[in-house]
């Protein structure tokens, strides 16, 4: 096989095809110019060709494609939130996902395994029992279970109540996924690509042209561009490049930390997240335990992974699973996250005409 392989590599008669069209410079002007190559800006320029028709479109991405949150997370796909507005937007969420393979022709390893939030105080009980109301009323497919229940979905899980946290229930939520992050950023900017738009990495943008309070133009690294109207879709450096068009955001950036595990055989088919914890870990398909912890608590511009967090991270998780003390840690990272004051999105219109926003 691996010589075959070669064979077919190397062959002139099955030419491979370019997974995205490489444009050589920067053309002088665009209709839209978006700042930010990751799952946010791909997908807009993505929406953008194939239902509005809008193709005279730059992403510029100041380093390699998703190299920012977009892989710098732990793929975890859900709608079981609290509020109505944030179950909404997240339902659509989910059903994009549901069909984004087939859409792309491409795999972006969308695996449902269901997501179960445990509670540890009575407190966390009833708000579980908030939230499932809160879901079937907005037709979203979440219910609050008992030990006896979770010992059925997730029999390697801790239930003893010889310990600090003991689990007295959990709100289960069967739509709960996973999905290869940086593969949905190849299939919206394949797709995006394939209809005409500019993909440029290793791009930095440097500034604005604002005239009259309107942007005409953006300033980069590799050269001034004019353009009609730019989206700003740069998640933890939100606050950093809305600076360079002149206004600022509500927007804390704080790191977030994960990791993973050596691979293992199959057994955790399913999502675990404590809130009280502050711990999640699901299995990746490659057998590798995906595993994160709450945010830092401090603002920082800083992707470096620390001690601490995977100290705090392992105290609890082997409360949750004792038998994983003895597997190593393969690789550590941190993404930067855009907080805003009610923890809510902001996306649209920005004082600046013609500039838009995609944060939070």
């Amino acid at each position: 096989m691996p010589l075959g392989l070669l064979k077919y590599g190397f062959s002139k008669a099955h030419p491979s095809k370019r997974h995205f069209n490489k444009p050589a410079t920067l053309k002088p002007s665009y209709d839209v110019v978006i700042v930010g190559g990751g799952g946010h800006g791909l997908a807009t320029a993505y929406y953008l060709a194939k239902y509005w028709g809008i193709t005279n479109v730059a992403v510029l991405e100041k380093s390699y494609l998703a190299s920012g949150n977009t892989a710098r997370n732990t793929a975890i796909v859900r709608s079981n939130y609290l509020t109505p507005e944030g179950v909404r937007f997240y339902e659509e969420s989910v059903k994009l996902f549901e069909e984004l393979s087939n859409e792309f022709d491409y795999n972006i390893l969308y695996s449902k395994r269901g997501h179960i939030t445990l509670a540890h105080t009575d407190a966390a009980v009833r708000t579980s029992r908030w939230r499932a109301e809160v879901n079937k009323h907005l037709g979203v497919n979440s219910e609050v279970i008992y030990p006896d229940d979770l010992a059925k979905l997730c029999p390697h899980l801790n239930l003893s109540q010889d310990v600090r946290y003991p689990i007295m229930g959990a709100l289960y939520h069967p739509p709960g996924a996973i999905a290869r992050h940086d593969a949905v950023a190849w299939g919206y900017a394949r797709g995006a690509s394939e209809r005409g738009v500019e993909i440029h990495t290793h791009t930095e943008v440097t500034g604005f042209e604002i005239q009259n309070d309107k942007v005409v133009g953006v300033k980069t690294n590799r050269g001034d561009i004019r353009c009609g109207k730019v989206l700003q879709a740069v998640a933890g450096l939100s606050s950093e490049v809305s600076r360079l068009a002149g206004f600022n955001l509500p927007i804390k950036s704080i790191p977030l930390q994960a990791c993973v595990t050596e691979p293992v055989k199959p057994f955790l088919n399913i999502i675990v997240v404590s809130g009280s914890l502050h711990v999640y870990v699901s299995q990746s398909s490659r057998g590798e335990l995906v595993m994160g912890a709450s945010s830092d608590p401090y603002s920082l511009y800083s992707t470096r992974s620390t001690l601490e967090f995977k100290e705090e991270l392992m105290m609890h998780l082997l409360e949750l699973f004792p038998f994983v003390g003895k597997l190593k840690i393969l690789r550590q990272w941190a993404g930067i996250t855009d907080m805003t004051p009610d923890f809510s999105p902001v996306m649209g219109l920005t004082p600046i005409q013609n500039y838009y926003i995609d944060a939070g």
